[in-house]
């Protein structure tokens, strides 16, 4: 599957959700979609889902446009983070509309799915917590096997021992259907060692597309007394520093330096701290 964005663009009246936004994404991955709130990405993925035009640009998935294309929609499971279901369905009813709905629904898994989160079938979506009707989602996203599976925030409710089984069968359900999922999250520390790749949005534009890999090899933080790091910020691209009692360190970003002396400790952030860092401050590319 291939996704194209080009010069995407999504206006509310004066403001711009997204602003000549491009991404190119293919191939069966894990996707780590990241930005802070108002940055673009549920726009994003509810375009991607073919559930509104874009105001300029193109959004292609194969080189068809998703919105009102069922040949194109069929293929994508879109989990929101609230309001997925209608409230006057039955747990079994909802599982039985997606049966028909998705293509490759995987019947037994959904029942599996189901006991694993403790779910009642009869009873009414109205009637579930937040943590439980996170959990129905998930059980339609991993059950639709769909070769475009997308997750907004899809844990809201779950305790932390139910969102860790969530990430192991999401990753289960991967392995054993390789397939293309794009996860949007703010626990990013929970769930980062999963992405192969991560996209940043800021203020509707793509800030980052970077693979995991790439990324930790990208940014180097650097530790020492600040008359040994001020002279190795010069003309560098510094994301983030903090001073301590003398002590001083830096984050530099897309930068590489062969040496660095011996009274400089050097080491890498995890990647929910260069998000911080990354969309905190104004970064010069």
């Amino acid at each position: 599957m291939e996704i194209k964005a080009e010069k995407l663009t999504k206006q509310y009246g004066k403001d711009f959700a997204l602003n000549n936004f491009d991404l190119q994404l293919s191939g069966n991955k894990i996707i780590g979609l990241l930005g802070k709130n108002g940055a673009g990405k549920t726009t994003f993925m509810r375009m991607l889902s073919g559930h509104f035009l874009q105001s300029g640009g193109t959004i292609k998935i194969d080189d068809q446009s998703p919105f009102n294309n069922y040949p194109v929609t069929k293929n994508i499971c879109f989990i929101q983070e609230s309001n997925n279901f209608h409230e006057k369905f039955r747990v079994h009813e909802v599982l039985d509309i997606a049966s028909i709905y998705y293509p490759n629904w995987d019947k037994n898994q959904a029942k599996e799915l189901t006991k694993i989160f403790k779910l009642k079938e009869k009873q009414k979506v109205k009637a579930l917590s937040k943590g439980m009707s996170s959990a129905l989602g998930i059980i339609i996203g991993l059950s639709s096997n769909a070769p475009l599976t997308i997750f907004d925030e899809p844990y809201i409710g779950l305790d932390a021992s139910f969102r860790s089984t969530f990430y192991d069968l999401l990753l289960e359900s991967y392995e054993n259907n390789p397939r293309m999922f794009i996860l949007s999250t703010h626990l990013i520390d929970e769930v980062s060692k999963l992405f192969e790749e991560v996209v940043i949005l800021h203020e509707g534009n793509k800030m980052l597309h970077e693979s995991s890999e790439h990324l930790a090899e990208k940014h180097m933080i650097l530790t020492g007394k600040k008359e040994s790091i001020d002279p190795l910020m010069e003309g560098k691209n510094v994301i983030h520093e903090k001073s301590i009692l003398g002590q001083k360190s830096v984050v530099l970003f897309d930068e590489v330096m062969e040496s660095v002396p011996s009274d400089v400790e050097v080491s890498k952030a995890t990647l929910q701290d260069l998000f911080v860092y990354l969309t905190k401050e104004e970064v010069k590319r």
